[in-house]
């Protein structure tokens, strides 16, 4: 009798067939996601070039329509949103954690009825407010961008921090976690998605109350908006208009990849 001899792996804890998978916050991403969008906004500003590149633009429209200016624009355009921005989360994010705690739950109440009466004024009408009353520039287009975008990232915080499922909330507890482990542990990752939902409302509104702020002599691809109406020069206008937009779906589009990939499993 023979007894057959069987070569033992190299590595018998590796299956012998191993295939490499994506991290798991990545398995949230479609290819749609990673791809269309982007395709489509690269599209769009082809076409754009398109239309500019078959006139025969004057020396006005020349004097806008250039690299120089819309990079120039275009960075004063992002610093507006990436500032106002910032400044909303940092300021709205932990006034809604602070009114969804036992000892300030009553003050979310008038808080949010006097930020509801802060997003019902224009954002027109608040700039040039500010504008009449402290003045102009880059600054006092960033308080009325706050103001305006506060309300959004406030309301959602405390709506995702108020809709955690209690008994998880006392599950917690009950294994010895403190109120702040619970908070940060818990409730905030759970509260991500809306939270993150507000954020990009936010952003978008920034994106296209900043188009205003050129008004308050802020900057930014509002000044060819306003040019190109001023001048009845339609490709200046038509350049701002679709800058502007596109600029506003790409940050959309990176918000809406950055949700999917912090949204904890499960939810």
């Amino acid at each position: 009798m023979t007894v057959s001899s069987i070569e033992p792996s190299p590595n018998p804890t590796v299956p012998a067939s191993t295939t490499v998978r994506p991290p798991r916050r990545l398995r949230h991403l479609s290819l749609a996601d990673v791809i269309v969008t982007p395709a489509v906004l690269l599209a769009v500003l082809a076409a754009l070039m398109v239309y500019l590149n078959s006139r025969e633009l004057d020396d006005i429209e020349q004097r806008s329509i250039n690299w120089p200016t819309i990079s120039r624009l275009l960075v004063e355009h992002i610093q507006l949103v990436a500032v106002s921005s910032l400044l909303v989360i940092a300021i709205a994010v932990p006034t809604g954690v602070l009114l969804t705690r036992p000892a300030l739950r009553h003050a979310s109440g008038p808080i949010l009825a006097l930020a509801n009466l802060g997003q019902a004024v224009p954002s027109i009408g608040v700039l040039v407010l500010l504008a009449v009353t402290v003045g102009t520039g880059f600054r006092m287009a960033i308080i009325a961008l706050v103001l305006v975008a506060f309300l959004s990232v406030l309301r959602n915080t405390i709506v995702g921090l108020m809709g955690v499922d209690r008994a998880l909330i006392d599950a917690a507890r009950g294994m010895g976690l403190t109120k702040t482990r619970v908070l940060f542990l818990v409730e905030l990752p759970l509260s991500v998605p809306v939270m993150l939902a507000g954020i990009r409302v936010a952003l978008i509104l920034n994106v296209g109350n900043a188009a205003l702020a050129s008004y308050t002599n802020a900057g930014g691809l509002g000044t060819l908006i306003q040019a190109g109406i001023a001048l009845n020069r339609m490709p200046v206008l038509i350049t701002g208009c679709v800058l502007a937009a596109v600029l506003a779906l790409t940050l959309d589009w990176l918000a809406g990849v950055v949700e999917r990939v912090v949204r904890p499993r499960g939810l």
